[in-house]
């Protein structure tokens, strides 16, 4: 099971060029596509899910392109786009059966159990005759990923799936994500570093249309060990260590500017040598987050 994307571009009627000759091959398990917002994570999504076309380049799934018979791949294919609309006054269990039509379940019991399966799985049984339009983020994110999976799809994209949600509702959502990852491909479009550490075994960076990095988390955090540092500085400070030093990122902590920087050797001496994370390895590929 392969879903390859071959030199995928794509401009938009206004001039934004969204997407730079995207290379990607995605096999089984949860890949993290990772970047802040406005790079172009909800440009490819939309493009896997056949929602538009590319302007120039291919994707194939085992073999075959998506776009050759595009209602094809989506009977394969489960979507859940950052916001998506619910009927107003309709239960999870009326929706779920909706939908289970729509996709050619036309068994009334096979429906039923599947949606019962379902409403178990993403914890929501209880809350099955509730309107969804009356859900809270979390759990019209949990019924979204139910609706998801009514079909069985071999590949499952998930767009921005915890923006908003409390911890919480964050870790039932990735315990869910989790149960998926074996008999699907899973993609994973996130600006939350968080998300792809705790989820996925395969990532990559992308912004301002382009694929940045590509690789394990682990092994692409392994390339720059020894190479972060990190000091306690004044504004005026950070203001110099910017002319002369690669600084990846700055925060607060205990009310002082901790300022972290990407270096091959000491800065200088009042400078400590940390171990660096997926943040720090994210941080340094895009800059424009150093703020």
């Amino acid at each position: 099971m392969e879903l390859e994307i071959r030199d995928v571009s794509k401009t938009y009627s206004n001039g934004v060029h969204a997407l730079k000759a995207v290379n990607l091959t995605i096999g089984k398990g949860m890949f993290g596509l990772l970047g802040p917002n406005g790079a172009g994570k909800s440009s490819i999504m939309r493009t896997i899910a056949t929602l538009q076309t590319p302007d120039s380049g291919e994707i194939r799934f085992d073999g075959q392109n998506i776009f050759a018979n595009p209602t094809e791949f989506r009977r394969q294919l489960g979507y859940l786009p950052q916001d998506f609309g619910v009927y107003a006054n309709a239960s999870a269990t009326d929706m779920l059966d909706y939908f289970a039509r729509l996709k050619g379940i036309k068994n009334a019991k096979a429906r039923s159990n599947r949606i019962s399966e379902l409403l178990e799985l993403v914890n929501l049984t209880e809350h099955s005759h509730k309107a969804v339009d009356t859900y809270s983020g979390g759990m019209r994110q949990r019924f979204g990923i139910a609706q998801v999976l009514l079909s069985n799809p071999k590949v499952i994209i998930v767009d921005e799936p915890t923006a908003g949600l409390d911890p919480a509702e964050r870790n039932r959502f990735y315990s869910i994500l989790h149960q998926l990852t074996d008999s699907a491909i899973v993609i994973l479009s996130t600006h939350i570093v968080g998300d792809v550490t705790n989820l996925c075994s395969d990532m990559g960076i992308l912004n301002r249309g382009s694929i940045l990095a590509r690789g394990k988390p682990d092994e692409l955090v392994a390339s720059i060990e020894r190479q972060i540092w990190h000091k306690s500085v004044s504004r005026e400070e950070l203001t110099q260590l910017r002319l002369n030093h690669k600084v990846i990122s700055t925060r607060i902590v205990k009310g002082d500017i901790q300022a972290t920087i990407q270096s091959e050797t000491a800065p200088a001496a009042s400078f400590t040598q940390s171990t660096p994370d997926l943040e720090d390895f994210y941080f340094s590929y895009v800059p424009e987050l150093a703020v």
